[in-house]
């Protein structure tokens, strides 16, 4: 899942987002984390933004501290940039960028990639240091109303460098690939 809301004006704003994966095979949880965010709009489409994320799996869970920027870039790219420090104090950061396609009036093909950055390894959590993965998907999504639209996509992960290495000595892929069902709706 990937889930995000907020509330409140154009100027100040509070961000809820949840993110995670659940493995059908195995039927558990791989990953699940929570971010909530006060947002500040700082120019023209364009917010920073201030708060805390809370990793519920892998275990264990631990919490950090987050900040960031997102908006819509030029040419209309929505990008997200977060770094985070944890209560460990392990610094990382996350790049999230996408795209519209626009097929039709109803019909919109979105690329989307991402990206996560370690500065320090943290073993205990299967984090090398560097570039930890690449994620390249793809969604066709069909508005029935602008407001809600149901989409289907395929999403590629790899594991970059001493994260890989990890977890290929722990037994894990290093290289996935999923399809994706869900809806995008706002009111």
């Amino acid at each position: 899942w990937d889930v995000q809301a907020w509330v409140g004006a154009d100027y100040n704003k509070l961000w809820f987002k949840s993110e995670g994966t659940w493995l059908i095979d195995e039927e558990k949880f791989e990953e699940a984390q929570t971010e909530l965010f006060y947002s500040r709009n700082i120019a023209s489409f364009w917010d920073a933004q201030i708060g805390i994320r809370h990793d519920f799996k892998p275990d264990p869970d631990r919490t950090f501290a987050a900040f960031g920027v997102q908006g819509l870039a030029p040419l209309w790219f929505e990008v997200e940039a977060t770094a985070y420090a944890s209560e460990d104090g392990d610094v990382s950061a996350a790049l999230e960028a996408e795209y519209d396609l626009l097929l039709s009036q109803r019909l919109i093909l979105q690329p989307r990639f991402e990206t996560s950055i370690a500065l320090q390894e943290v073993e205990e959590y299967g984090v090398g240091q560097g570039f930890n993965n690449i994620e390249l998907g793809l969604r066709l999504r069909y508005e029935i109303r602008r407001e809600f639209a149901p989409y289907i996509g395929v999403s590629w992960n790899r594991k970059l460098g001493e994260t890989a290495d990890l977890a290929e000595a722990d037994g894990e892929e290093t290289d996935v690939t999923s399809f994706v069902v869900g809806v995008r709706m706002w009111f």
